[in-house]
């Protein structure tokens, strides 16, 4: 079974989002997938609740209720992890995985808070030896303006590679009304959102991507 954490200590840097599209990829190619939400909020679970019936099937699981069972056979199992985790939760987490995704938005307080919980994060042992590999997701991305540029520079610095740039997009709220991913929409609407995964689709589907 393949686990891919998604996480970063900040709240509103589009964790959900990201966690929620990628289970829908992965669906759309006819793999089993479980969508673990570990936030009482509950966001994902929520976007489940929309998923209409004829969609490829995502298995909800509740995370935050402790040892929750994951369905057998599942191939790809998503963690969606809630700010604030730290210390042995955080460890336990990463016990379970395999890819780590870090979404940071472009703004001075969001990469600050990022780098701080990186350096937390490289501090794990399975980390240091990598046993789980790490990727950088810049969100909410606007070229052209001056803290993207700002933001690029600071990724840049990271040791962990960048592997997709996100647009702030509406098709993420108008796929998560329906209950669906943008890789589940009509193509001519979500072309530049689809090209701007593409990349992270290749890194997850790579060696890359994997201890």
């Amino acid at each position: 079974m393949r686990t891919i954490l998604i996480l970063n200590a900040k709240g509103g840097c589009g964790k959900s989002t990201i966690a929620t599209n990628l289970a829908s990829y992965f669906a759309t190619k006819s793999k089993s997938v479980a969508l673990m939400d570990f936030d009482t909020q509950g966001s994902s679970l929520d976007w489940l609740k929309e998923r209409p019936r004829n969609r490829s099937p995502i298995q909800g699981i509740a995370g935050w209720k402790g040892n929750a069972p994951i369905p057998r056979k599942t191939e790809i199992l998503i963690l969606d992890v809630p700010a604030n985790i730290h210390g042995k939760e955080l460890n336990e987490l990463l016990r379970k995985a395999e890819t780590a995704l870090i979404p940071v938005l472009p703004s001075p307080i969001d990469m600050r808070a990022a780098s701080h919980y990186i350096t937390e994060l490289s501090k794990n042992n399975k980390v240091g030896s990598r046993k789980i590999k790490l990727g950088v997701i810049a969100n909410r991305f606007k070229d052209y303006t001056r803290i993207a540029h700002t933001l690029d520079d600071y990724l840049k610095k990271l040791k962990i590679p960048v592997v997709a740039h996100l647009r702030d997009s509406q098709n993420y709220i108008r796929a998560a009304e329906r209950g669906l991913g943008v890789f589940e929409m009509a193509p001519y609407l979500v072309k530049p959102d689809l090209e701007q995964w593409a990349p992270l689709v290749k890194w997850l589907n790579s060696k890359r991507s994997m201890p």
